[in-house]
């Protein structure tokens, strides 16, 4: 079978995606980034014969398959369309679209195009979460009515080592990242366990901004958003964005009429299974603790690749769509990625509104998308300088100290 050509879009990420694209024995051809000292670094690490580029409308004219975009995470929208124009298969990590406008131009253009474009979350393929898929997707839960994401990640205020890899300049994407907007890995997992799309989103923020003397150029005062959605199949979702209170976790559970499952805080990927005693099926226990299997041929590759194995998993089922010419199914398809952009987005929104409920739009269709078209207000600094035009906090006058600063700066050289 013909080796798939590949080309990587930011040397950070990116390469660590490459390395599954290797074992599923695609080649990978293309390198690009703008950081000249990553780039020498992923080809490296690539095996040292990958081109490398600094533009990417150079890097997009090499011979190849399919790119994973894996740039700075709210600007994959240009080069998604850009891919798909040339009939370049997109592998786009993260939010799709960051502004309302740029969901609409990338619906707009995959339409026009034959290109498989597929969102690169990873964490439904973890393994309690290929677990709560099976049980929910099964119907020994009976109907789903209720579900719940948490993506929990505090970081430690003097960890230099992760300020130099992922936060590297005082205008750095993740200094403005509003709570609701890193949002895929809370949704994503729900929304493939229960088939369910958001279609309407509130959501409130909880202000706790870094103590006074510990070193930060964050702009965002929040440490948590709760964000409530109401589905399309009448069920209530219930998660976060990117969390930070309490201890890192990643929590998920799956309720419906007849039981529930649950992933199991701080003992993944142990499973948490429970029946109603009067409705369980027959041979089941009424409650269960267990570690579920991979029953899969390639649980050595899994086990071995990041994110508890979702690395490896999301890119072979990706590969498996190129080759069969077929758009990925929900959630992983452009339509549900664009949905849960707009999640991010809206209830950001809702957040600085005090709770306002908004609908989430179908770009399938004309009037919404002609109601979000020229929507581009963002909390981000544009690429080009400009500045936000959004609050990134819902307290719009936070900002750090200078105390704060002159400590992440030193941090960051040193």
């Amino acid at each position: 079978m013909k080796k798939l050509k590949i080309g990587v879009f930011g040397a950070g990420r990116g390469v660590d995606l490459a390395k599954s694209f290797m074992l599923l024995n695609c080649e990978i051809v293309a390198l690009c980034d703008f950081h000249t000292e990553r780039l020498a670094e992923g080809r490296r690490l690539l095996g040292g014969e990958v081109a490398t580029f600094t533009c990417f409308d150079d890097f997009i004219k090499t011979e190849m398959d399919a790119v994973i975009l894996a740039n700075y995470f709210h600007e994959h929208t240009p080069y998604a369309i850009q891919c798909m124009q040339r009939g370049i298969h997109v592998f786009s990590e993260c939010i799709s679209n960051g502004t309302m406008a740029e969901g609409v131009e990338l619906i707009r253009a995959f339409e026009k195009c034959n290109a498989v474009y597929m969102l690169a979350e990873n964490y439904p393929q973890m393994l309690f979460n290929r677990e709560m898929h099976r049980l929910a997707r099964g119907g020994s839960l009976g109907k789903i009515l209720y579900a719940e994401g948490e993506y929990n990640h505090p970081s430690s205020p003097t960890d230099s080592a992760f300020m130099k890899q992922y936060n590297y300049f005082e205008e750095h994407w993740r200094n403005y990242l509003a709570r609701t907007y890193y949002v895929t890995h809370s949704l994503g997992p729900i929304m493939w366990a229960t088939g369910a799309t958001p279609r309407r989103v509130t959501a409130f923020s909880v202000f706790a901004p870094t103590e006074s003397d510990q070193p930060s150029a964050s702009r965002v005062g929040d440490r948590a958003s709760l964000i409530m959605t109401q589905n399309d199949d009448g069920s209530v979702f219930r998660f976060t964005g990117c969390a930070a209170f309490g201890a890192h976790h990643n929590a998920y559970r799956v309720c419906g009429t007849k039981g529930q499952i649950e992933s199991v805080r701080g003992l993944s990927p142990q499973v948490m299974l429970r029946y109603n005693d009067w409705e369980k099926p027959e041979g089941a226990e009424e409650i269960r603790l267990y570690t579920p299997s991979w029953n899969d041929p390639d649980e050595e590759f899994i086990i071995r690749s990041g994110h508890g194995g979702g690395d490896y998993l999301t890119v072979r089922y990706f590969i498996e769509c190129v080759r069969a010419g077929k758009q990925p199914e929900h959630p992983f398809d452009v339509h549900s990625a664009v949905a849960m952009s707009s999640v991010a987005i809206l209830a950001h929104r809702s957040a600085l509104e005090g709770g306002k409920p908004y609908e989430i739009p179908d770009f399938t269709r004309e009037e919404w998308r002609v109601r979000y078209e020229n929507d581009r207000l963002s909390p981000f600094p544009g690429s080009n300088g400009e500045a936000p035009t959004l609050p990134c906090c819902t307290q719009s006058d936070y900002a750090p100290t200078e105390a704060q600063l002159e400590g992440y700066r030193r941090l960051i050289k040193n």
